[in-house]
């Protein structure tokens, strides 16, 4: 039975910076693409922290947050997400605090464990690359506490912030924190924009262990995953090279922005086997590829939301596609 009309769509930019272009204009780009999913009915616009990155302009997260959410009116704008071990939890209260209280009921905070850097710039931002993640669930708990209500002698408190019950997700690409939020009764964001080999081990361990709780009382999964939608499907497969080669650069130890598309990559088999521990949940196609691949990964999944990720090198382009998702998801 066809799930994709009732299941909410969302959005993951990672403001991209092109070849050729500027953060500016990433910004600008992102402005326009919020308020053009928020029009198609798109839930959830949520931006990830990453630093030290050539083509990647949402480092500042909670500021760019906040920039979107001004520019629309409906729309939940978010993170997806937060590295949670990078910053003090009393710091991102008090920003995301701040984001509720200019924008209520349209702030999400998604939280990460990975540094979203390298160790160099792990450092530069005075965070010991050695420490490991092992305390993610007590900065969970420490900001978890500044923002919900304020206790009997509590001596910090985040202002703004407290009482603001931000909701918060937990993100990942793994079963640490697929189980963490099924514990702690949270809704739960897997990563299969780019790593979906642990998807449906991640959404099971989520979904058998899961305890509910005054936030939820039954699990809740989101799945990222990669989608280009274009007019044809030899468009799409065209237009997503771009996001090839950037894995590709990756793959060979390059970060460099986004580049136009090609009309052949070369890589050698291995980078090909690569490639698809990174792409391997992508949806590429025209308007009906998608449909059905949609629903297929929907069947597969069971998710609850489905969060885009479409990387492509023109704004025009970009626009384009989630206009024929949108197309296809109302239908």
């Amino acid at each position: 039975m066809p799930r994709l009309a009732d299941t909410p769509l969302s959005v993951l930019d990672l403001a991209p910076i092109r070849e050729g272009g500027s953060a500016a204009d990433s910004f600008r780009e992102s402005v326009a693409l919020a308020r053009l999913t928020e029009q198609l009915g798109f839930t959830r616009f949520w931006l990830a922290e990453h630093h030290s990155i050539e083509g990647i302009a949402s480092a500042a997260t909670a500021v760019l947050i906040g920039h979107v959410a001004g520019a629309t009116e409906r729309i939940r704008v978010g993170s997806g997400g937060i590295m949670l071990p990078n910053h003090p939890p009393l710091v991102i209260a008090e920003q995301f605090g701040t984001l509720e209280t200019l924008y209520p009921g349209r702030i999400d905070l998604g939280l990460g464990r990975a540094p979203g850097s390298d160790g160099a710039t792990m450092a530069a931002m005075r965070r010991d690359p050695y420490a490991g993640v092992d305390d993610f669930p007590q900065r969970l708990e420490e900001l978890q506490s500044f923002l919900g209500d304020e206790q009997p002698n509590q001596r910090v408190r985040a202002v703004p912030g407290q009482g603001t019950k931000v909701p918060i997700w937990l993100l990942g690409s793994s079963g640490f924190s697929a189980q963490l939020a099924a514990r702690l009764g949270l809704p739960f964001a897997f990563a299969a924009q780019f790593a979906p080999g642990y998807l449906f081990e991640a959404l099971r361990l989520y979904r058998d262990n899961f305890r509910p709780s005054e936030i939820l009382n039954r699990p809740h999964a989101m799945v990222g995953l990669p989608v280009i939608a274009a007019e044809s499907d030899a468009m799409a497969d065209y237009l997503a090279t771009t996001a090839q080669q950037k894995f590709l650069g990756m793959i060979r130890g390059q970060r460099t922005c986004a580049k136009p598309p090609v009309e052949h990559l070369e890589m050698t088999p291995m980078e090909e086997r690569q490639m698809q521990q990174f792409l391997g949940a992508a949806i590429v196609g025209g308007p009906e590829t998608v449909r059905e691949g949609l629903e297929v990964f929907l069947d597969q999944t069971g998710a609850d939301e489905l969060m885009l990720n479409t990387d492509v090198f023109s704004l025009a382009d970009r626009l384009k596609s989630y206009q024929l998702v949108g197309e296809v998801w109302h239908s």
